[in-house]
């Protein structure tokens, strides 16, 4: 599990980035794999998020996770949304009774915070999600709920690094057609091209006004001890692959 220390000042906001350790999943899934969507047991994925949760002192009965995909959409839920099929890849609450999950391998969980309004967001963002704007439209929703930019905190969890994260010319054009600029989150040496997604994700969240951001150099491809990896599932020509979960909640869903 990873945290952020700086979080720590703020007691009335939990949240944490788990690793893939300390489950009950076997195989490719071993151990802590928390995605339904995955082909492994439907009774560990969820033994699993409660194992998760309880380390936090969280219940998995408040846990909304929505159906990601790789899209710009957010949703605001309550707990009146427990259950609920929500197609997003972002999620936004004001509740105390909920806790906002996202699920990632590669990909990055972001979570954004307003540590006065208490207004908490989870976004699942790869490159299709960063590039088409689901950071953009969630800060927009923050602000709308009633956030000030100079209150919201985001901080990013582990993804993809830039030496292991291989792109070709057309992914390249994708982004320079965007932005030209965008050239400096790309590593290229000898015809071989990186992308550097957590520096392009740091910086449109500070392009968008977020000033306080906090973030680490996570390789979840090289850190197979660690993370899930669907490009290294790939590689390896494994039959499927876990996912990471990753947590946030506004204090007052906490298990006494």
């Amino acid at each position: 599990m990873f945290v952020y220390k700086e979080i720590n000042k703020y007691p009335h906001i939990t949240c944490a980035f788990f690793s893939r350790k300390k489950g009950v999943s076997n195989g490719v899934y071993k151990s802590l794999n928390c995605g339904l969507n995955s082909q492994d047991k439907k009774s560990n994925v969820l033994k699993n998020r409660i194992i998760a949760l309880k380390k936090i002192g969280l219940s998995k009965k408040n846990l909304i996770i929505p159906n990601q995909m790789h899209s710009n959409k957010i949703k605001i839920v309550d707990e009146n949304s427990i259950n609920q099929n929500i197609i997003a890849d972002g999620l936004l609450t004001k509740s105390n009774k909920i806790v906002l999950g996202i699920l990632t391998a590669d990909c990055a969980p972001i979570f954004f915070f307003d540590y006065k309004e208490n207004i908490i967001s989870a976004v699942h963002a790869g490159w299709k999600g960063a590039r088409n704007g689901i950071i953009k439209n969630t800060i927009k929703l923050m602000l709308e709920c009633g956030s000030k930019l100079n209150n919201i905190i985001s901080c990013i969890g582990p993804c993809i690094g830039k030496k292991s994260y291989k792109v070709n010319n057309d992914f390249f054009r994708k982004f320079i057609i965007e932005n030209s600029q965008n050239k400096d989150f790309f590593l290229i040496k000898k015809n071989i091209m990186n992308f550097d997604l957590n520096s392009y994700i740091v910086k449109k969240i500070k392009d968008f006004g977020v000033k306080k951001v906090l973030f680490r150099s996570f390789d979840t491809f090289k850190d197979k001890k660690n993370f899930f990896s669907y490009r290294r599932s790939l590689i390896s020509k494994e039959k499927d692959y876990g996912r990471c979960l990753s947590v946030i909640s506004i204090n007052g869903v906490k298990n006494k």
